[in-house]
């Protein structure tokens, strides 16, 4: 039975260094998975959300998160990270910690009869926010 187990084991092993001998990635091997690159670095990234009403605009490394309280919005500097879905950004809000996920993917605001080409997700100390994100240059038509 043992003998089994370690026949069974062994075959498994060579299947995947097969696999990546080849070139092809297997599903969860991150290491050899392309950096997402659907949002160029220069591009002006617009995001929103609501309930409650939040969103701004980041570029590069530099990012301005706007509210009703705050229209002008607070300008910070973020760390930018494309993984292998998507884009992630991090920083300090108001002394809080900032961190929002940029994934493509149809999106709704829930209000309008717009669909944005990205969903964004906020986490701003301890609260989660959901949205929608869109590249400055995307068509979206006329404002609602």
């Amino acid at each position: 039975m043992k003998q089994a187990l370690w026949v069974a084991l062994a075959l498994l092993g060579g299947c995947q260094s097969e696999d990546a001998s080849m070139g092809v990635a297997a599903p969860g091997d991150v290491e050899n998975a392309a950096a997402y690159a659907g949002i160029a670095e220069d591009v002006v990234l617009r995001f929103t959300g609501t309930e409650p009403f939040w969103g701004g605009t980041v570029t590069g490394t530099t990012l301005t998160w706007s509210t009703p309280e705050n229209v002008e919005g607070e300008t910070v500097t973020v760390s930018r990270f494309a993984g292998n879905g998507g884009l992630g950004f991090s920083g300090t809000i108001s002394g809080q910690q900032f961190d929002m996920t940029v994934t493509p993917g149809n999106c709704s605001d829930g209000m309008s009869d717009r669909t944005y080409p990205f969903s964004t997700t906020v986490r701003l100390g301890a609260q989660q926010l959901s949205g929608c994100a869109w590249r400055e240059t995307d068509d979206m038509g006329p404002p609602p």
